[in-house]
């Protein structure tokens, strides 16, 4: 499988992207963001995000010539992808200029159909290096194996790499139809190639959680700079004389990375950008976006009912311990069905925010459940609910989904 993998990679890399624009003589300039799930402006707090002022921010950059990576997670979920199955963030890839990405868990979520022909819309490569389909032999999702760009003069070779622990979890792929290369291996073998094809630099576009980030920067030694997502956080890690990056989520932040290939050595350096309300929103994206957010307004400001103190919802809280959205939550469901217990997975909440106290609006209730998962009634005995809550809390105090409210 590992071999057909690498054929497919063969094919693929015939055309070498080259950059077009000047930067700085020896230096190559990154724009890093990962895990961006709504296009609207969803926080009050600085960094305030949103799409259209991330591509101001982004822009701003151009005269540097920029290379735009992304590390998965765009098409779900949110708000609009219940109604759009995430045909809106498009447009919001294509017009900040994204070169390459990663995929992420949640962009399966739609099945492998609605992604193929959001992949196709996009004018740019997706990687999956170490995910094979069985039935087509051919990478996850009808990535790439590798890309190469020339950059300011100097190749770069990408790699986009998985984990396990999630794959096992996508409720539109079976685990049995496809086979999951490890992906140190993988890394390790694809990063050595790209370096034997000329490539001066092999970064690793990784969706997956810190832990095993650092297992490939550890093991690794050829890839050179580790840029991942699936943790919501603003991390830089140095290991094994490469940084890890994980750059935020939601298009508050993302990773100004200075790469300068010097005659000694070659140095980086990484800058977090805040996209703050001082950044204007882009009308160029506005206009391309417009039609996606007049699908829903006006239905998502009925007013549902009204709580007399702030909803916890940050997912620092709710993959960890017991809060009164994951009990309100509950105690609903448990109504409507009338069964003797209700477990519900953490990953459900995605609004990752304190919810004020006072009106409760059918866009606040979007916002924190924005994915249509079914509610399943089943007998089960003793030792199977013991089972279940073993595994909820099996990665504590990890920030997994899994975690049960």
């Amino acid at each position: 499988i590992f071999q057909a993998s690498l054929e497919v990679r063969q094919v693929g890399r015939r055309a070498v992207s080259q950059l077009a624009g000047r930067g700085m003589d020896d230096d190559v300039v990154i724009v890093h963001f990962n895990d961006v799930y709504n296009i609207e402006q969803t926080t009050n707090t600085e960094p305030v995000g949103g799409a259209l002022r991330f591509s101001t921010a982004v822009k701003a950059l151009q005269h540097l010539n920029p290379l735009v990576l992304f590390s998965g997670d765009a098409f779900s979920p949110s708000m609009l992808s219940t109604f759009t199955k995430g045909e809106q963030m498009v447009p919001v890839l294509n017009e900040i200029g994204t070169h390459c990405a990663v995929f992420g868990n949640h962009d399966f979520d739609f099945g492998l159909d609605v992604l193929s022909n959001l992949v196709s819309q996009c004018n740019f490569p997706w990687l999956m290096s170490n995910v094979i389909d069985n039935e087509t032999g051919r990478p996850l999702g009808d990535g790439k194996i590798t890309h190469a760009l020339l950059c300011n003069g100097h190749k770069i070779g990408l790699i986009g790499l998985v984990e396990q622990e999630w794959l096992e979890t996508l409720a539109t792929i079976n685990p049995d139809e496809v086979t999951f290369i490890d992906f140190l291996q993988a890394g390790t073998k694809l990063a050595s190639q790209l370096k034997q094809e000329g490539c001066e630099y092999v970064i690793a576009l990784t969706h997956m959680r810190t832990p095993n980030d650092i297992k490939l920067a550890e093991g690794c030694t050829e890839i050179d700079l580790i840029l991942g997502g699936h943790d919501h956080v603003y991390e830089v890690l140095e290991i094994n004389n490469k940084y890890v990056v994980k750059s935020g989520t939601d298009f508050r932040q993302f990773s100004k990375i200075t790469i300068n290939f010097g005659t000694e050595a070659t140095r980086v350096d990484i800058a977090d950008v805040d996209v703050t309300s001082s950044y204007e929103e882009d009308p160029v994206l506005k206009a391309k976006v417009e039609k996606y957010s007049a699908m829903i307004d006006g239905k998502m400001d009925e007013v549902l009912g009204k709580f007399c103190v702030p909803l916890e919802g940050r997912f620092s809280v709710v993959r960890r311990q017991e809060c009164n959205l994951g009990n309100w939550v509950c105690d609903v469901l448990l109504a409507a069905t009338g069964a003797d217990l209700l477990i519900l997975n953490s990953g459900t909440f995605r609004s990752d925010q304190v919810h004020p106290a006072g009106d409760f609006t059918l866009r606040d209730l979007s916002t924190i459940i924005p994915m249509r998962d079914p509610l399943v009634v089943v007998e089960a005995t003793g030792e199977t609910v013991l089972k279940v809550l073993e595994n909820a809390v099996s990665k504590y105090p990890s920030l997994e989904g899994r975690f049960p409210q």
